[in-house]
């Protein structure tokens, strides 16, 4: 259970950096809000990695080439998803992007990535 609390905490932290760098660069630098929202993921998929390895799971000791692929390959899954989600509720429905963004992220982030990490990425 204290793997789990530690996992949302990371991922909440990852999240906050995600939304934003997403608000930053739509509002700020006038990029278009898919592109504003796969530069978040990027950088809060860097946050949560890192957090991931050294907090939550412990896992520096293994290989930390073979995480990074790893992680790659479920973050590309999450990317895909979270970007999908965000574009259809925002450009179908009309819902603003960073409301569209924390209901797909906070829903892929519960189910998905908490389990994908620790059965897949940092496996003890």
């Amino acid at each position: 259970m204290l793997t789990f609390i530690k996992a949302q905490a990371s991922s909440l932290t990852a999240t906050l950096v995600d939304y934003l760098t997403t608000l930053f660069c739509v509002s700020f630098l006038g990029i278009w809000y898919v592109a504003g929202s796969v530069t978040g993921t990027v950088v809060g998929g860097c946050v949560n990695f890192y957090m991931g390895r050294n907090w939550v799971f412990n896992s520096k000791e293994k290989d930390i080439k073979l995480q990074i692929v790893k992680y790659i390959l479920v973050w590309c899954g999450n990317l895909l998803i979270v970007t999908s989600g965000v574009y259809i509720l925002t450009h179908f429905f009309g819902i603003n992007y960073m409301l569209s963004k924390i209901l797909v992220s906070g829903l892929i982030g519960t189910i998905y990535n908490y389990f994908m990490q620790k059965q897949f990425i940092f496996t003890q």
